[in-house]
């Protein structure tokens, strides 16, 4: 580890310069201070990365400056300094932040051991508040791009709700819209920020396997069942739970999730004991389910628990304004991950990008701009390397072997969504990863809805 600085606060002259020793010996940097009021003044001034602190000071008790400096300087760990034996004054110590503490005379291993980890400990915290700033700001309302008054007023009312103590949020829109980020957001945004945000999309298991994979199941519950297994609701505890196509639960798991958003408690599966838990849950589909509702597909009040506050995202279609605002958003990315230059579209590009219909919403425009970016080796993206450009019409419902897909119009959604997947394993030649790809969707729900429609051969994949 690089050379540290460290405060050393003791009256004892002959203590400080035996740790002045020892710590120049591993290459750290020493200052220093003979009372509590000195060291206060150089903690504000110097920044330490790790103070050792003597327990008893002449103007005071070291624990009365501990909180202090742990104030002014937030990230640095304390270490307390104290004569052997004395149990009381550490425990308090302890209790009010100090990160260890050392016996007088100093054991040099165990001293160099201690100082290694309190630094180490204090390097490995301020990376994950680092990691933990840049996932607040990814999830910022700024992140998003937003123009039409439509999208500005879904945002403002996504924070309210995610400000609010609702648990329970329904997200509504077509695949690609941004769901997942959405839910992302608003448990960035809550009191919940620092408790887990997990997600599971229901349509990629099978339904034999999900409802222990949220529910959790008990040592011996079934043959495998080797040892306790705790769920997502469980894990989720305190945080935030995302339950991504939500419509594919069966009927049995709709009872019971039912049960859940009602008591807030559950059972493992072969348990006894109910389980109560604190977290939200956010659901998302991209059906029409006051419909399926209606054709019994799914429970009606089940559907009433979850539309407590819905959110519906419109499609990109309906968003034109924020479309090349997006591709220079997606632009910006990937010039950082391909280490490239590009500075916008050529009038050709832009005019195909404002356009085409894009059924596959943000996430087939961000994987449009991605596609270009790899190919393009000039200073702007132009029609030639678009899977929809050139010779592609560009509007909404005329695909052609280019790869773009068809905009169905004056059509049931079922029948929309099985021509849209027809389209798409034609045009990547029966490659379910490839056409997956091009819908803008995983590989596993595709195969799902590929198993709910006999009108579909499922073809090889990679």
């Amino acid at each position: 580890m690089a050379a540290k600085k460290i405060l050393i606060i003791d009256d004892d002259r002959l203590i400080r310069w035996s740790l002045r020793q020892k710590l120049g010996e591993w290459t750290h940097e020493v200052i220093e201070a003979e009372s509590g009021a000195g060291g206060l003044r150089l903690a504000a001034e110097e920044a330490p990365d790790l103070v050792l602190l003597d327990m008893k000071l002449p103007d005071g008790l070291g624990t009365d400056y501990l909180d202090e400096i742990r104030r002014s300087s937030s990230d640095a760990p304390v270490i307390m300094i104290t004569a052997f034996g004395v149990i009381e004054d550490v425990v308090t110590a302890m209790r009010r932040g100090a990160y260890d503490f050392v016996t007088k005379p100093f054991d040099d291993p165990k001293l160099q051991a201690t100082i290694q980890r309190a630094l180490e400990a204090a390097a490995l915290k301020k990376k994950l508040s680092t990691y933990r700033e840049i996932e607040l700001k990814k999830f910022a309302p700024g992140s998003f791009i937003a123009s039409t008054p439509a999208m500005i007023k879904l945002l403002e009312m996504a924070r309210r709700i995610a400000e609010s103590e609702t648990v329970i949020i329904l997200l509504q829109g077509e695949s690609g819209t941004g769901k997942d980020l959405l839910a992302q957001s608003i448990h960035a945004w809550s009191r919940r920020q620092e408790a887990p945000f997990l997600a599971i999309n229901c349509s990629a298991i099978p339904e034999t396997l999900l409802e222990s994979e949220l529910f959790g199941y008990e040592k011996g519950a079934f043959t495998d069942a080797k040892s306790r297994k705790h769920g997502l609701i469980e894990l989720a505890d305190e945080g935030t739970l995302f339950l991504d196509e939500i419509d594919s639960l069966g009927p049995a798991l709709q009872a019971k999730l039912l049960r859940f958003l009602e008591t807030r408690t559950f059972k493992r599966v072969g348990g006894l004991k109910d389980v109560e838990v604190d977290i939200r849950v956010i659901a998302a589909t991209n059906h029409d389910v006051e419909r399926m509702v209606q054709e019994e597909k799914f429970r009606k009040d089940l559907f009433y628990r979850l539309n407590v506050c819905p959110l519906s995202l419109p499609p990109l279609a309906a968003r034109k304004e924020d479309i090349l605002p997006l591709v220079w958003h997606f632009i910006e990315i990937y010039n950082r991950k391909f280490n490239k230059a590009i500075r916008g579209l050529s009038a050709e590009a832009e005019r195909i990008f404002l356009d085409y219909g894009w059924p596959g919403n943000v996430r087939e425009l961000r994987n449009a701009v991605e596609r270009a970016m790899i190919f393009e080796d000039g200073a702007l993206i132009t029609d030639e390397h678009l899977p929809f450009g050139q010779a592609a019409t560009a509007k909404a419902g005329k695909g052609d072997a280019s790869g773009a897909l068809p905009s169905e119009e004056n059509l049931s959604l079922a029948e929309s969504e099985r021509r849209l997947i027809a389209r798409a394993l034609e045009v990547a030649g029966g490659n379910v990863s490839q056409a997956a790809k091009l819908l803008g969707i995983g590989r596993d729900s595709l195969r799902y809805k590929l198993r709910k429609t006999d009108a579909i051969d499922n073809g090889p994949e990679s």
